[in-house]
């Protein structure tokens, strides 16, 4: 394969990222915070292709980090390149096909779009979040940054400050956008809407085998072949809940789940609480979907704060983004081996 030319990279859009998403330190200072570098389209671009393809790099937002770097080894891993964890010469000649997939796409906000219900705020204890009708967003703004597979602050930083949210507004989002929405028929209407809300595609590959990796802090995805074809950046147990290292298997999905607080196999929660049933929506504690495996109370699920996913500890269980935990969904059924490995 003859190298790319430097001016075709650039028209990729990736040329910051060849050299290690080096881009966001070629601008000055001045247009970085302390603690954050700035959005880098370059990176932006790198990190929609991969989420396209199925390797997740957590939220989208135009910065490197340890889910971009595992999204990066998945993809190099899946196409049979040296895994470098990088944006290098041969990975971006790798997602050079995939170029058409912008960083960005403009939409015009529209009643719909803007929909609620919305929370005030979400309480912290179980007791009052039971007594809600539902785990809704709190903002229009919260549901379109999980819409478009990003954070509030990333939509902020795209668009002109003080720029309203309200129908006929044109918004600048990252390119989350599905090639297919043709959801599997047997699928509740509910169901549909929420991976449509998530824009998820519908047009995943099925899984043979699951490996949830605690060392790496990933979810990957094989099929019958041993083809890697998915991977996705995880929150995996933790000290006092490790990760119940084994085979196991998927007994069933259950989409849109309420959740069951037992603060008898919860070591976090005093067993002076009492059970709750905390309502569904995509603020619940376990997200928007609940793979449930063999092992007993343990499952694959969503969860509420994208931004912490491969950061924060969980409570023994396997917590993705809500975006990622319901294409997982999609991918795999009932009997679908499933391996907890260190």
């Amino acid at each position: 394969m003859k190298p790319i030319a430097a001016a075709a990279i650039l028209s990729l859009g990736l040329a910051g990222a060849a050299a290690g998403v080096s881009a966001q330190q070629a601008r000055p200072a001045a247009a970085a915070t302390a603690t954050k570098p700035p959005l880098d389209r370059s990176t932006l671009h790198v990190q929609v292709i991969l989420d396209k393809l199925g390797f997740g790099p957590g939220v989208l937002d135009g910065r490197g980090g340890i889910s971009l770097v595992n999204a990066l080894k998945g993809f190099q891993q899946s196409r049979g390149l040296p895994i470098t964890g990088k944006a290098d010469a041969a990975t971006l000649r790798a997602l050079y096909p995939y170029r058409a997939a912008r960083p960005t796409v403009t939409m015009t906000l529209d009643q719909r779009v803007l929909q609620g219900p919305f929370l005030q705020s979400i309480p912290k204890d179980y007791a009052d979040q039971a007594k809600l009708d539902g785990m809704a967003y709190t903002s229009p703004m919260e549901k379109l940054a999980e819409m478009f597979h990003t954070t509030p602050a990333v939509i902020q930083e795209l668009n002109p400050a003080g720029i309203r949210l309200a129908p006929g507004q044109k918004i600048v989002l990252p390119n989350a956008l599905p090639t297919s929405r043709d959801y599997p028929s047997d699928a509740t209407p509910t169901w549909r809407q929420t991976l449509a809300q998530l824009n998820v595609d519908a047009g995943v590959p099925q899984a043979a085998k699951i490996v949830v990796d605690k060392s790496d802090k990933v979810l990957r995805v094989y099929n019958d072949g041993g083809q890697l074809i998915g991977q996705y950046s995880a929150t995996i147990g933790s000290a006092s809940d490790p990760l119940p290292l084994g085979n196991w298997k998927v007994l069933h999905v259950s989409p849109n789940p309420d959740w069951k607080m037992n603060p008898k196999i919860l070591k976090k929660v005093s067993n002076d609480k009492k059970p709750q049933i905390i309502p569904p929506g995509p603020n619940n504690p376990v997200g928007v979907v609940w793979i449930d495996l063999s092992r007993e109370h343990y499952g694959i699920h969503g969860t509420p704060d994208p931004e912490k996913i491969g950061r924060t500890e969980s409570n023994g269980c396997v917590r993705l983004t809500n975006w990622d935990a319901a294409r997982v969904a999609l991918m795999v059924k009932s009997g679908t081996p499933v391996i907890f490995q260190a």
